[in-house]
């Protein structure tokens, strides 16, 4: 080991934010190890070897380690009292002596094993700080920009690490370009042998919420809240906001001045349609609203199944089922209930079910 070895080695632990004590430990141990398997002998007992590193200049020095006894035996591992004196007339029974046996050639053998073990506590240390910051980031969103596409995947750059938006996690008909900058929402971070996994997708819901979170001020500090939301990414997404304070209008916060706050979120999910609902405790009411932008003339309940039926006007019907049934689609998702829609004039004609 030379200066050139430690100084490198303190500025890779400065670097990466490893602990000196710990990867000098490391190395240490790492060179028992060599000694024990390239120059175990039978007038040294290998297992009880001791080898230290300078931590300021790097040299390297092994010892033999004996214990103080009254009458050795022919255990490699003690030595007489009176031996030990010679050594420091300080020793006493049942102390241990160091004695030194740094092989001449050790020096080529110890780099070797210093550089291995050096290198593996740096790829851990790097799983590790980077598994660390992405777990605080989970169920929030990042900004990554797009490395390249892999026949359906798109390889994502996030700082530290790249990670895999697969097919199901991409906004249908999104286009991905190289170097684009996207935003994502970090739906799990694994901790794998191979170092952290990051999953992130742009079609979770979780990304709507963060996006408005981002945007609406008044949902950030938690005056306004996301009660649910229901989404087709690429298509429509559904959300149900709810004022803890009465003097704020939770719909107009997310709205915006000049509906900036909604649309800003609309450009980054690439012209998807939200629809903004007010929440309410009341089921036939939040019920109501989620089929909005149809207006509902009646709504009601089966508790037991969980089940509600909707009257609309004759040329509200098909808006409030929506095309191809994605209006009551999303509204069933967003409240949780079953909800079957039928026009006023149905009513009419079927007694029997407005009974």
């Amino acid at each position: 080991m030379n200066l050139e070895f430690i100084e490198a080695l303190k500025e890779i632990m400065k670097e990466k934010g490893i602990s000196e004590e710990l990867l000098f430990s490391t190395i240490e141990d790492a060179l028992v190890a060599a000694y024990k398997k390239n120059y175990a002998n039978k007038s040294i007992n290998s297992q009880n070897v001791k080898v230290t590193m300078d931590r300021e200049n790097g040299e390297i020095h092994v010892y033999s380690q004996r214990k103080v006894v009254e009458e050795p035996s022919e255990d490699m591992n003690e030595i007489s009292l009176e031996e030990a004196r010679m050594i420091d007339a300080g020793y006493n029974i049942e102390d241990v002596v160091n004695i030194e046996v740094t092989p001449k050639k050790f020096g080529r053998v110890a780099a070797q094993a210093a550089k291995q073990v050096v290198i593996q506590r740096i790829k851990e240390e790097e799983r590790r700080i980077v598994y660390n910051e992405f777990i605080e980031k989970e169920c929030d969103i990042i900004t990554g920009t797009v490395l390249r596409k892999d026949k359906a995947n798109i390889l994502v750059d996030l700082g530290k690490i790249e990670a895999v938006l697969g097919p199901n996690e991409q906004i249908p008909g999104e286009k991905y370009n190289f170097n684009d900058k996207i935003k994502l929402y970090i739906v799990e971070v694994k901790n794998t042998t191979k170092g952290a996994q990051i999953i992130i997708s742009r079609t979770h819901p979780g990304l709507v919420k963060r996006l408005f979170e981002l945007e609406v001020p008044e949902i950030y500090d938690g005056t306004v809240e996301i009660k649910s939301i229901a989404r087709e990414a690429g298509f429509r997404t559904k959300i149900a906001v709810f004022s803890h304070d009465e003097n704020v209008d939770a719909m107009g916060a997310c709205v915006g001045p000049k509906g900036i706050r909604v649309q800003n979120v609309v450009n980054e999910l690439k012209n998807e349609k939200i629809d903004i609902i007010k929440w309410s405790k009341l089921s036939e009411e939040f019920i109501a609203n989620s089929l909005s932008p149809a207006k509902v003339l009646d709504v009601v309940l089966n508790e037991d199944s969980k089940a509600a039926s909707v009257v609309v006007d004759d040329n509200e019907l098909s808006l409030a089922i929506g095309k191809e049934g994605q209006n009551v689609r999303l509204a069933a998702k967003l409240t949780g209930w079953k909800i079957d829609i039928k026009s006023k004039s149905q009513v009419e004609d079927q007694p029997e079910l407005e009974e």
